[in-house]
């Protein structure tokens, strides 16, 4: 599959990235360029209870709004993942 997917950071998850140490913040937008050429959800899972996918980068998690017929991914939230399960958005 060769659909090229829009990754979409917003402003919380940009700010977050900013706060990061430099090597981290770089793993981590390296985790996200995978989902943007082939088939993103060979990476992703859907995330229970909500509408959201989530996605695994090393101890760090995201959470994912879907915009199917755009093919575009809206990064709604990303934490360790001892807090982005408790956070609500």
């Amino acid at each position: 599959m060769n659909d090229v997917w829009k990754v979409l950071l917003s402003p919380d998850v940009q700010h977050f990235l900013a706060k990061q140490d430099r090597h981290i913040s770089d793993r981590l937008r390296k985790g996200l360029e995978k989902l943007k050429t082939g088939d993103p959800f060979h990476f992703l899972e859907h995330y229970e209870g909500d509408d959201y996918y989530k996605f695994r980068i090393g101890t760090y998690r995201t959470l994912i709004d879907v915009d199917f017929a755009n093919k575009l991914l809206k990064i709604q939230v990303l934490d360790h993942r001892g807090v982005i399960y408790k956070r609500k958005h």
